[in-house]
């Protein structure tokens, strides 16, 4: 029987010993020992091979948001590791669970200005909520489980673990080889509520005239979403939502309000977040884009916030109840007593109001997506997707021109991360790689990415990843030559004194093609429906490129852009 394995092994033994499933990543001269490990043992790990270490990240992001498992990313030394920096960010800020794993150059040979040679421990540092380079073999396993354990506990976050060349190959005892079943998804260990607190406010919503429940992406996150929706429905209370917080309940649900704030929000959602005379933040940071840079709440709106995180209760608001907790225990507290509290409970009237927000909301986007300008219009594209999406798919898009109609304007049907977009930082470029690690966690469910013509150039090179692993995603490209999200800010702010955010039209289908997609040219409204079902039915990936409306001439749903 053996009773070592080299530090390569021990990786690769260690990561099964958590339950991944699935790598992404880009190979190098650092990495050989590892890879050579992963080629020659028997386990149940799947390498995707990606053309970026970017791409790799947000494609172990896309992974980690629709299963609820941590998402695993890798790359080599020097470029490798500096590229792999702005997916790791990406998750940490926004709570996913990601690790990456960077090879390095010899410990040996630190400080003799090796070949690639960076500070990789002080790199990651800013970015993550672990990150440590071994320098040793025998803590792998150690180091491992310590990255997994800060990932999924607490406020889920990413991790990064350096490996240098020469520990790959040096001995590790076999015996240390294990994982907590529990470190495998998030969030793992949940905190409840201390006593009194969910009861304190649940009683503050009840003595409030016109309360607001905000919801994050902390709700989903934490599979809070049942126990929101008998709370909303039994209060008859308003549910509004962040950008990463869509999900929290159907887009159908009565007393679903949608997004609210700055980008997909519209004056008749942000009406009920002006009238609020208590808002309730649920795993939600009350940052610049819900509250329209902390133009609503109004002074004098009371507040609750709830969140796992203690550091973000109070930071941007004054704060009457503040409950440190997992947002499913919390709310299931917050329902028991609700449960055994004696008399009746108000009830706030929110359905009636939310239907009538809805249908001025809606009217004004049908008037636009049947309107008939000689050119696409982005309300055309949404109504398109509406339309046509399968009741469990996953959209993904990036934050540029397709983010805000799709925030606004979407209609799903059920609870859960069905929708994901990088809004913690939003680097372009994020929808290609994801979709296909969101295609890798949930393959079952038809996937889309949505971006603009900027977006996609940032990444285009990995549809040739996309046609390697036969992944049957279609993108549909919002293609108006510009820069658009810029280009608008510049109309607002700087007096419509336009300035480098023009560039060439491409034909975007014809470069899907070249990388072997099945792809089409939509110039008018008449071929939007059918592209976009011919696309969905097709066994393969796909790409829409459409030719749509400016930005900057659109009645795009963003209550303030940067002027």
């Amino acid at each position: 029987m053996t009773t070592t394995m080299t530090g390569a092994e021990a990786m690769v033994r260690s990561l099964e010993a958590h339950g991944v499933t699935h790598i992404f990543g880009l190979c190098g001269d650092t990495t050989l020992p590892f890879y050579d490990a992963m080629n020659r043992l028997e386990h149940g790990i799947t390498h995707v091979l990606t053309r970026d270490e970017r791409s790799a990240a947000y494609m172990a992001d896309g992974f980690s948001r629709v299963t609820g498992r941590v998402g695993v990313c890798e790359g080599p030394s020097g470029g490798g590791a500096t590229y792999i920096l702005p997916g790791l960010i990406e998750a940490n800020e926004s709570s996913y669970a990601v690790l990456a794993i960077t090879t390095d150059i010899s410990v040996g040979s630190y400080g003799k200005y090796p070949l690639t040679e960076v500070n990789q421990e002080a790199l990651m540092a800013p970015l993550t909520k672990f990150n440590t380079v071994i320098k040793r073999a025998d803590h792998i396993p150690r180091m491992v489980r310590q990255a997994f354990r800060a990932m999924t506990t607490g406020r889920s976050g990413a991790a990064h673990l350096g490996l240098p060349y020469d520990i790959q190959h040096d001995d590790v005892p076999a015996g240390d080889i294990w994982g907590d079943p529990r470190h495998q998804s998030y969030p793992a260990y949940r905190a409840a509520p201390e006593p009194g607190a969910a009861e304190a406010a649940a009683e503050a919503i009840l003595s409030a005239k016109s309360p607001l429940i905000v919801c994050g992406g902390g709700v989903v996150i934490s599979g809070a979403m049942a126990e929101l929706g008998r709370l909303a429905s039994r209060l008859d209370i308003a549910v509004g939502t962040s950008i990463s917080g869509k999900g929290s309940l159907a887009d159908t649900h009565p007393q679903s309000l949608g997004v609210v704030g700055s980008n997909g929000g519209t004056d008749e959602t942000w009406e009920m977040m002006e009238a609020a005379d208590l808002v309730v933040f649920l795993g939600c940071r009350a940052g610049s884009t819900t509250t329209s840079r902390w133009e609503a709440p109004k002074l004098g709106c009371r507040i609750v916030h709830i969140d796992n995180d203690p550091m973000v209760i109070g930071a941007n608001y004054r704060t009457e109840v503040g409950v440190a907790a997992d947002l499913k225990l919390a709310l299931a507290a917050m329902n028991a007593y609700l449960d055994g509290r004696p008399g009746d409970l108000p009830a706030f009237g929110a359905a009636a109001k939310i239907a009538g927000i809805k249908q001025r909301k809606f009217a004004r986007f049908e008037a636009l997506a049947s309107s008939n300008t000689g050119q696409v219009l982005p309300e055309q594209i949404i109504r398109a997707l509406n339309r046509n999406l399968p009741d469990d798919a996953i959209v993904v898009s990036d934050p540029g021109t397709s983010c805000p109609y799709y925030n606004a304007y979407s209609q799903q049907k059920h609870p859960g991360r069905q929708y994901i977009t990088n809004r913690a930082h939003g680097a372009l470029g994020y929808a290609l790689s994801a979709s296909l690690g969101a295609w890798f966690g949930r393959p079952d469910s038809k996937v889309v990415g949505l971006m603009g013509d900027g977006s996609f150039n940032f990444t285009c090179g990995e549809l040739e990843t996309v046609v390697r692993c036969n992944a049957p995603i279609t993108y549909v490209v919002f293609s108006n030559a510009s820069f658009g999200w810029i280009k608008a800010s510049q109309r607002d702010d700087c007096g419509k004194r336009y300035y480098n955010v023009d560039f060439n039209r491409t034909s975007h289908a014809a470069v899907a093609e070249a990388f072997g997609v099945k792809a089409w040219r939509v110039e008018t409204p008449e071929d939007l429906e059918q592209a976009v079902q011919e696309a969905f039915a097709h066994d393969g990936p796909t790409l829409i490129d459409v030719a749509c409306q400016a930005l900057e001439e659109a009645a795009a749903p963003v209550r303030r852009w940067m002027g």
